[in-house]
């Protein structure tokens, strides 16, 4: 691919909720995530932005019959975290189900958790493997 392409990255998750007032301050208590929030060392918050550190993104479309996540769901978000540990202890604190399974985990690519969201979404928390 010796052209260079012009996207730089991915610019917003997007996505239908039932109640979207109520779904995005779930995001924002439990996982920090949302409009006006900044990740560590990514400057001021903005009102209408979340800033996300930069780093590796996957971006994987998965056979339409896959098992990795429930079938009723189209789309799984996966989260870069910095202490999977730290935030699984704090999501099962505030009553939040979270599953883990060892053979999610590689020291290749890292470690990996699930949580659903209050409307069923799947999400996947992902601490990459130590550099």
């Amino acid at each position: 691919m010796g052209a260079t392409m012009p996207v730089l990255g991915i610019g917003g998750i997007l996505f239908r909720a039932q109640d979207p007032e109520a779904l995005g301050a779930w995001y924002r208590e439990h996982l920090g995530v949302g409009a006006g929030l900044a990740a560590p060392d990514t400057g001021e918050p903005e009102e209408w932005m979340w800033k996300a550190q930069g780093g590796p993104l996957a971006f994987a479309p998965f056979d339409a019959d896959t098992d990795y996540w429930g079938a009723n769901k189209q789309v799984m978000l996966n989260f870069r975290v910095s202490d999977l540990d730290e935030l699984l202890q704090t999501l099962r604190t505030a009553g939040v189900d979270v599953t883990t399974r060892p053979d999610w985990d590689s020291p290749e690519t890292g470690r990996f958790a699930r949580v659903h969201d209050p409307e069923g979404n799947p999400i996947e928390l992902w601490q990459p493997p130590e550099a």
